[in-house]
């Protein structure tokens, strides 16, 4: 099986790069190559008995969405895990908790002036369902590591969110727990093309605080453990298919 992971910015991919060159990983990983195609970088290599695509596909869900395009139609990819940071939108979202989206949804699109619910367009859905099998995956590893996984809709849209009458009203319009930049793009492609996809998200600002955080040393952290957790499910994929 050959698959993709990825994230929107370098630092979220980083320990799996780390993984290709260095550390504890190192053995159980092919590096194969580097390919450059459409304007970005993927990196294929093999872990054990699986065939991996990584990349990052800069901020925002036209990028996104063409990254999962193409490690999908390009590179052949069957499944998508994808992992990264966001923001809670709900008070029971802490800094650090990991959240598995359930749902994505796309807060920022708007055509309700035609009479359409926010986050809807004409032969689409407001809302993309992720893997359950994934989602059942990632609950055993969680489970394995003592990780308190939370559940939860994801909203995405094209701006970084710190305003708080905002978070409010995309917790309250489409009943979201988290918001990021990415997810719910990669989630349609996904869904149109008929790939089991996952994203995982560790929170970075809660919902009652401004984004006033060190957000370069807590993307280095988090994305160690989203990277670690990531690993686990690729193990527990590889136990399902034997």
């Amino acid at each position: 099986m050959k698959i993709a992971i990825m994230g929107a910015m370098l630092e979220e991919v980083d320990p799996f790069l780390a993984s290709y060159e260095h550390g504890p990983l190192l053995k159980y990983f092919k590096k194969h190559s580097d390919v450059e195609y459409a304007d970005n970088l993927y990196h294929e290599a093999k872990y054990k008995d699986l065939d991996i695509v990584l990349s990052y596909s800069k901020i925002g869900k036209v990028n996104a969405a063409l990254t999962a395009s193409m490690m999908i139609e390009h590179f052949g990819c069957e499944m998508l895990l994808f992992t990264g940071v966001a923001g809670a939108v709900t008070s029971e979202l802490k800094i650090g908790d990991l959240v598995a989206a359930t749902q994505l949804c796309q807060h920022d699109l708007d055509i309700t002036d035609f009479g359409h619910p926010y986050g809807y367009v004409p032969k689409g859905k407001i809302y993309v369902e992720s893997s359950r099998e994934l989602l059942h995956i990632a609950k055993a590893v969680a489970n394995d590591k003592g990780i308190n996984l939370k559940k939860g809709i994801i909203a995405t849209g094209d701006q970084f969110i710190a305003d708080s009458e905002r978070k409010e009203w995309i917790a309250r319009t489409f009943d979201a727990d988290a918001i990021e930049m990415e997810g719910a793009a990669v989630a349609v492609v996904c869904d149109a093309l008929d790939i089991p996809f996952f994203v995982l998200r560790a929170i970075c600002d809660a919902a009652d605080i401004d984004a006033t955080f060190d957000f370069d040393k807590f993307v280095k952290h988090s994305s160690q453990v989203s990277s670690s957790f990531i690993m686990a499910m690729l193990e527990k994929i590889m136990a399902k298919q034997a």
